[in-house]
């Protein structure tokens, strides 16, 4: 298992990151696609979560799962592929943000120069996962593994501490 890095990021609207405007500009290419989708068929067919969903597949944006415990939400995103310097994660105290980049390009150094390549499905890879949380965390505990290609991000939850309420007789 490997830690990965993760920025913290103090204030939620503190967006001065280049991830968020980079994130955001993926989430308006699947709105549109997720758009195009619904108006060939009709908007009627309740069906816009499953032309969101195909949009983001599109894109290149990574499977996850979102748990909420009692104590942390638990992050867990695909990224079969990818190495630990190629992964950064952003928390702010209401938002998680991963970003993934990697060239995958094969190299055939020891082939005869006869040899040619017909077709390769290696490729750049760049995908972004933006999760907004139910909940504020705690930024400074966030963390993050990646194990097998799966990044795993543990974000404990702020603990309201609960203040008792004065009771006042009535006169």
């Amino acid at each position: 298992m490997t830690d990965i890095t993760v920025n913290k990021v103090a204030k939620a609207e503190d967006r001065t990151l280049p991830v968020f405007a980079e994130a955001e500009k993926m989430l308006k290419r699947i709105r549109e696609r997720a758009f195009a989708l619904a108006s060939g068929r009709g908007f009627g067919s309740g069906r816009a979560l499953d032309d969101w969903l195909a949009a983001e597949r599109e894109f290149g944006w990574p499977r996850a799962e979102f748990v909420e415990h009692d104590k942390d939400y638990a992050l867990s995103v695909a990224l079969a592929g990818f190495e630990p310097a190629d992964i950064a994660v952003t928390a702010t105290p209401r938002e998680l943000v991963v970003h993934a980049r990697s060239t995958a390009t094969r190299r055939d150094e020891g082939k005869a120069k006869d040899t040619q390549v017909r077709w390769s499905e290696f490729r750049s890879n760049d995908v972004y996962r933006q999760i907004g949380l139910p909940g504020e965390v705690n930024v400074d505990k966030v963390v993050a593994t990646l194990k097998n290609g799966v990044l795993m991000i543990v974000a404990p939850k702020v603990q309201q501490q609960s203040k008792p309420v004065p009771v006042k007789a009535a006169a």
